[in-house]
């Protein structure tokens, strides 16, 4: 399963490389997070990033209890992909093995402006103006699923805007038998069609 799951996305990667490079200057943005799904006879593997903004409201390094509680109450939520991402009942489709982590990167302050101030407190010392650091935190899962009729996905609902307010869309990529598909799906419209993809 790992295999399949490595190699699927070495080719979704691949696939879209010229998209990536388009967005090299908003690599990080917030409000977008990518979905990528690889579907393989009855196999379904999925891979979430998100930015720690759009799942938890902040991207600093946790410090208090109410943030270190925010992001265990996330990792959960992230580790039920059916509640996160629902198939069709008649799929039968069940989760074999999830995945997720924070994952947290520091780069210099003049890399991180996002248009928002930074008066307030991340929880690190700014320090002196050139030396001054800030973290971006992002939340990734991988997922494999088992589905039974996995002809039967013709569609998929997103509760995952419901249980993340600060999520606005997600770049879906898709990989089947029929080839590599691209999407967008936003919180205004939180469903994706598949008819005659799968």
């Amino acid at each position: 399963m790992r295999i399949l799951l490595t190699v699927l996305f070495s080719t979704l990667s691949a696939t879209a490389a010229l998209s990536e490079e388009t967005r090299q200057m908003d690599a990080h943005e917030h409000g977008v997070g990518a979905l990528n799904i690889a579907i393989e006879g009855k196999s379904v593997a999925m891979e979430l990033k998100a930015p720690g903004a759009d799942i938890v409201g902040f991207e600093y390094e946790a410090t208090t209890a109410e943030d270190r509680a925010s992001i265990d109450q996330a990792l959960a939520q992230l580790s039920a992909p059916l509640e996160l991402f629902t198939l069709p009942a008649a799929a039968e489709c069940v989760a074999t093995e999830t995945n997720a982590a924070l994952e947290q990167e520091e780069m210099a302050e003049k890399d991180h402006d996002h248009g928002h101030s930074h008066d307030h407190d991340h929880g690190h010392d700014h320090g002196e103006k050139s030396e001054a650091k800030a973290s971006h935190t992002e939340f990734h899962a991988n997922y494999m699923l088992t589905c039974g009729k996995p002809e039967a996905i013709t569609n998929i609902d997103f509760p995952y805007f419901d249980l993340f307010p600060n999520a606005m869309e997600l770049e879906v990529q898709l990989i089947t038998d029929q080839g590599a598909s691209a999407f967008e799906v936003e919180r205004d419209n939180p469903q994706l069609s598949l008819g005659g993809l799968i």
